[in-house]
């Protein structure tokens, strides 16, 4: 992807349905080549006032009167003109993320996919009946917050758009997003389309910009109504902070330390895909990354040498090469990843992938690593690397299993490779996660599975029904009538 491919200027921010130069430009990156590939907006205080000032006059308007069938039928086609442009939109997700070609467009099906989730489900996000007193009937009516701000990093733009702004959407919210400065061409390219699907002026603004800049002012502007955040444990605790000052609920997914639990009665076979893919794709960078794999004694060596063999099969290079692996973000992120490589000297590196030789020079490139001999309070075992990274911890027994899976900050997601169904069962309500797979990981990206975490991985949930719920508010109604 070159600045002369894009069809549109991603310079421009989107105000009350009007697309407008913006004050003040940043460069944004190749992560494949490090070279300029376009200007991107350096969101201000002021055009963020604006855009929360047009969310509200949408809110108050068309879009807030709109009946939830017709909102529902927006996002269709919202969703039909993603599932049109699916190529577009993974070439430039390529380019900007760096992911490689294949999981790019497996981002823009599922964007495409939660569309169709949320058009289907608009007109049915119900009340209740509640049997109260004689003389009394008692009902609850479900209502958007109003104006909602989403704060969305630079990994799976896309996915997190759909989950995030999707559901908001559907539950009737208008918008503010501010995409990451890292990343952002997909976010444009979307709010594009919406246009085109007949979305109200208003009802989604978009203003990228620098996350201490414009995302701060986002988060604790007294015109926002709820905040939705997914990035960092500190950056998400200062936006908490922000929102707090106005009594402003938040969703936050801030990350983890995921391990997938092995078992010595597991089919080895079915895990291996899951084990080592869990960990590198995305080069890491995935908050639900499975970078610890905890293996029963008896079967540590086997499974272990098996992930060798398959990372010493991975291929790093360029997004468009479409390889197993692609680059870091950024310099700095590659800068972070290779001191946390340091920090496994002590230990055993199994096994690392490959970069290829024409990979371009100023891409940020880290070979796939795997590590072994780890205690599990070791800091590759502890803190999120966000890099290709991963490690085996040998287990003699379930309950010590559960102990070493449990003993981090985070809380995010857990695998159990097991077919005993009564451990199966009772590592699901032990294990500290906020999603659980047996015998799979990830689920395929599960569009309609609620999704978030405990302890420091965040709070609220987003995807399936769960999401509708956290982006409205319950009013009760008792009406006495005698």
């Amino acid at each position: 992807m070159t600045p002369e491919a894009l069809w549109f200027d991603p310079s421009e921010i989107l105000i009350g349905g009007r697309w407008q130069a913006p004050a003040a430009t940043l460069g944004l990156d190749s992560p494949s080549t490090g070279a300029e590939i376009a200007r991107i907006a350096r969101g201000s205080t002021e055009e963020i006032d604006a855009a929360i000032a047009a969310a509200r006059a949408a809110q108050a308007g068309d879009w807030g009167r709109m009946p939830a069938v017709e909102r529902g039928r927006i996002l269709a086609k919202l969703g039909a003109l993603v599932s049109e442009n699916l190529d577009t939109l993974a070439a430039l997700e390529a380019a900007d993320v760096g992911k490689p070609l294949r999981q790019a467009r497996a981002d823009a099906v599922g964007l495409a996919r939660y569309m169709e989730f949320y058009a289907g489900a608009a007109d049915k996000l119900h009340g209740e009946t509640i049997p109260f007193q004689d003389g009394y009937t008692v009902y609850t009516l479900r209502e958007p917050h109003g104006v909602t701000a989403h704060i969305i990093p630079w990994n799976y733009p896309m996915q997190i758009i759909g989950r995030s702004v999707g559901a908001a959407l559907a539950a009737g919210n208008a918008a503010v997003l501010k995409p990451a400065e890292e990343a952002c061409l997909t976010a444009l390219a979307f709010a594009r389309l919406a246009e085109e699907a007949g979305l109200p002026a208003g009802a989604l603004n978009v203003v990228p910009g620098l996350g201490a800049e414009a995302g701060a002012h986002l988060a604790g502007h007294p015109g926002i109504d709820h905040v939705s955040f997914t990035g960092s444990v500190g950056v998400g605790a200062a936006i908490q902070a922000a929102a707090a000052a106005n009594v402003v609920p938040v969703t936050l997914e801030l990350g983890g330390k995921s391990p997938q639990l092995v078992f010595a009665d597991a089919d080895i076979d079915a895990a291996l895909p899951f084990l080592v893919g869990a960990g590198v794709q995305n080069a890491g960078q995935t908050c639900s990354a499975a970078s610890r794999i905890l293996v029963e004694r008896r079967v540590h060596d086997e499974v272990l040498g098996r992930m060798a063999e398959r990372y010493r099969a991975l291929r790093v290079g360029p997004a468009e090469a479409d390889l197993d692996v692609g680059p870091l973000i950024s310099a700095r992120q590659k800068e972070i990843v290779e001191g946390y490589l340091a920090k496994g000297a002590d230990l055993e590196a199994v096994a690392r992938g490959e970069i290829v030789a024409n990979a371009p020079a100023g891409g940020h490139y880290v070979a796939p690593t795997l590590f072994a001999g780890a205690a599990p309070d070791h800091a590759l075992a502890q803190e999120e690397i966000f890099g290709p990274v991963q490690v085996v911890i040998p287990f003699d027994d379930e309950d010590e299993a559960r102990a070493i899976a449990n003993g981090t900050e985070y809380g995010l997601v857990a695998g159990v490779w097991s077919r005993d169904g009564g451990r199966q069962m009772r590592l699901a309500r032990a294990l500290n996660a906020g999603q659980v797979f047996i015998n799979n990981y990830g689920a395929g990206g599960g569009i309609e599975l609620p999704f978030g975490g405990v302890g420091k991985s965040g709070h609220g949930r987003e995807k399936g029904f769960e999401a509708l719920y956290g982006f409205t508010t319950l009013k009760t109604v008792a009406a006495h009538h005698g």
